[in-house]
């Protein structure tokens, strides 16, 4: 079985990092991890050639909850949570992304600030640190569910 990860956002504007930071930190067996940065278009090429059985992409995603908290976003709802700044609207590339994998998942992690040369806050870390033992422990369903 192929997983992949796709972790999205801007490092330099606080709590938009951590999708990012959720990538750089998370490996486990059976797992390819990605940090795409702001622009995870760039990586469609890396999904359609390993046609992962499991696709997750990571984001800050404003969903007014706690920071730090996440959720899984259905694709319904993606249009109704605030993202970082990305050059294509996540809903796009999610549906196009949707073709080559056999099962895509979009988590959002709740930012709290995202300012110019900010670092990720401590309640988004504690978050992305438990969003990555969620993942190693392969408990994708006992993440919850967005509801807006």
């Amino acid at each position: 079985m192929v997983r992949m990860l796709l972790g999205i956002g801007n490092p330099l504007r606080g709590d938009d990092g951590a999708g990012n930071y959720v990538a750089d930190r998370f490996r486990a067996p059976g797992w390819i991890t990605l940090d795409c940065g702001t622009i995870p278009e760039n990586f469609t090429g890396v999904v359609r050639r390993e046609r992962p059985d499991l696709l997750v992409l990571v984001d800050a995603a404003d969903m007014g909850i706690a920071p730090g908290e996440f959720r899984i976003v259905q694709p319904d709802d993606i249009g109704a949570v605030t993202f970082g700044t990305h050059a294509l609207p996540l809903n796009i590339l999610i549906e196009f992304l949707s073709h080559d994998a056999e099962r895509t998942l979009f988590i959002g992690i709740q930012p709290g600030r995202t300012g110019m040369n900010q670092a990720l806050s401590d309640a988004v870390r504690v978050g992305a640190e438990k969003l990555i033992r969620v993942l190693e422990r392969g408990d994708l369903e006992k993440i919850e569910k967005y509801r807006g």
